[in-house]
């Protein structure tokens, strides 16, 4: 099967509807094609794990589903894409990991499609075996061993004999279970297994580089170590040697699938003396007899198994700063690429020259030039454009005062000035009759400014006072409540009202409910009035009832109410 399945876009369709771009991008680097991962999905992934707003658990529960399908391609590439992002992604995707119970429970996957599915099947389980015990070396240790600093200030060479002793088992384990791999030369057919070879490859070399310089040290300390600590020391150390050889089987499968020379450390062996000078070491602290060794003859031979270690450690050092190296230099060609396609896109785009108005400051051989600002309010001047405008309305300095202006006048001089038009009221006829004083050019009123405002608040009809102009604000046919000029507002007296007989029924005395005014209410008159009725019913009328004075809502509403009171009588 090769290309992208019909499953395989439908379910990448889902996920862009969802909106989940994460999961989109996982379901695309896991695809039914045979053939790894692609670039640009697993580093778009890689970018995920390095963003604080995307969700590390929801990013591997889309990884852990996908290993649920039944296609060995799906699966294994979920695999790949795991362990990349373990590799090369932040450390939190593997701490999320390594803090789960169970990572891929895949021990009995068989995909029975086809002859192709039984093999592949079998190095999905080792696989996945591998990074469960990655993750668990993780949680151990709380690192992981493929990124520890190494030298002679590393991680492994500067740790105490204790925690060493802890420490080398773990990376053991892990060794064990990524050579447990197991995989020739002929059976790397297809870009799938070929992908994770790789990972495989470059974690061995990272891997067995902290495992050698941790054996330097323990060989270091093992002469001055306890009976018991001698004895776990002498058993790490065989172990070592014999996954030494599986290292260099494993080294020569890659050698044979096409990868660089250079790529690939040299492993030089300890002398076998060493091993000797070991056991007596071990057999002399238990009160065994052994044959007679000096000790010159220990320090040389353990100055020489050393310096053979410490030959491999540096061979696997070059091999990984070469490889950083080529990583280096890729990404930079990657960025130049970009770089380049961003300037031709920039290049194809038309040349437009942004025009803008001119600016109140503007820059001229190194200075700053000021305009004067324009004012939107002002009226343009058909004489002289910097000529000022009037004087303020309150200009103190005209001793003279001018009692009377005509509203006309004035409305038409404070739009000249202004630049607009003013609402004007309708002014009584007697008022227009009225001879417009002579004023200065531009003068409104006069100095005096207790004296203008009066003045002002004459002619505008403000508050009871008499008015100079009358000016009429009312619509036409408004009905006065008052009698005339004249007229004086009467003090209303105590109001009584004569119960009447009707149909030889007496009436008894009731009191009207009060009605309370706002203190604004003006002084009027409000009549009440009962229309006569025909017939031999005797008519009732009310007599006008006069408020001289507003009264005031008391606080309880139920409450005694002050002033004049209404009576029926």
């Amino acid at each position: 099967m090769s290309g992208q399945s019909l499953t395989d876009r439908i379910t990448a369709a889902q996920h862009s509807v969802t909106g989940s771009a994460v999961s989109k991008t996982v379901c695309k680097a896991t695809t039914h094609e045979i053939m790894g991962p692609k670039k640009k999905h697993l580093d778009y992934l890689i970018q995920c794990t390095n963003e604080m707003n995307v969700n590390i658990p929801q990013l591997a529960d889309s990884l852990f589903e996908r290993t649920t399908n039944s296609s060995w391609v799906v699966v294994f590439k979920s695999l790949i894409t795991t362990h990349h992002l373990m590799v090369y992604g932040n450390e939190r995707f593997i701490q999320y990991l390594a803090s789960r119970n169970t990572l891929f429970n895949l021990s009995n996957f068989l995909d029975k499609s086809g002859l192709q599915g039984y093999d592949m099947s079998t190095f999905i389980r080792r696989y996945s075996r591998y990074l469960n015990e990655k993750a668990v070396s993780y949680r151990q240790v709380a690192f992981d061993f493929t990124k520890v600093k190494r030298g002679a200030d590393g991680v492994m060479r500067t740790m105490n004999t204790e925690k060493l002793l802890k420490t080398v088992p773990i990376i053991q384990n892990q060794m064990d279970a990524l050579l447990d791999f197991n995989v020739n030369s002929n059976e790397l057919t297809n870009g799938v297994i070929n992908a994770a070879f790789m990972l495989l490859f470059k974690d061995a070399i990272r891997l067995f580089a902290a495992y050698n310089e941790g054996i330097i040290n323990l060989l270091e300390k093992y002469f001055d170590m306890k009976k018991n600590q001698c004895k776990e020391g002498l058993d790490i150390y065989k172990k070592f040697l014999t996954r030494m050889t599986r290292i260099s089987e494993f080294l020569k499968v890659a050698e044979q699938v096409g990868i660089d020379r250079g790529d690939i450390p040299d492993l030089s062996q300890a002398p076998s003396s060493l091993l000797d000078a070991l056991e007596q070491h071990l057999a002399s602290l238990e009160g065994k007899k052994i044959k007679d060794s000096t000790a010159a003859s220990r320090a040389t031979t353990l100055s020489n198994a050393v310096s053979s270690l410490a030959s491999t450690g540096l061979s696997l050092t070059k091999v990984d700063e070469r490889e950083k190296q080529a990583a280096l230099e890729e990404e930079q060609a990657r960025l130049k690429a970009l770089k380049e396609q961003r300037l031709k896109e920039l290049a194809k785009k038309p040349h437009t020259s942004l025009t803008t108005a001119a600016s109140p400051v503007s820059t001229s051989a190194g200075g700053i030039i000021t305009t004067p600002a324009i004012d939107i309010f002002s009226t343009p001047s058909s004489s002289n454009s910097t000529s000022k405008l009037p004087n303020d309305l309150l200009d103190l300095q005209q001793p003279t005062f001018h009692p009377s202006i005509h509203p006309m006048s004035t409305a038409s001089q404070v739009a000249s000035t202004w630049g607009g038009g003013l609402l004007k009221p309708t002014v009584a006829s007697q008022n227009q009759s009225l001879p417009a004083a002579k004023l200065p050019p531009n003068k409104l009123v006069s100095d005096d400014l207790d004296s203008s405002l009066a003045n002002l608040v004459g002619n505008l009809g403000i508050g009871n006072g008499t008015t100079k102009n009358d000016v009429n604000w009312s619509q036409p046919g408004e009905k006065k409540l008052t009698g005339g000029s004249n007229w004086q507002p009467k003090v209303a007296p105590t109001t009584a009202w004569n119960a009447a007989t009707m149909n030889g029924m007496h009436f008894p005395q009731y009191a009207p409910p009060v009605m309370a005014y706002p203190a604004t209410t003006p002084t009027g008159m409000i009549g009440y009035g009962i229309p006569p009725q025909m017939g031999s019913v005797p008519v009732m009328t009310q007599p006008t009832l006069i408020y001289s004075q507003p009264v005031m809502r008391p606080p309880n509403p139920f409450g005694p109410v002050s002033g004049a009171q209404i009576q029926f009588m």
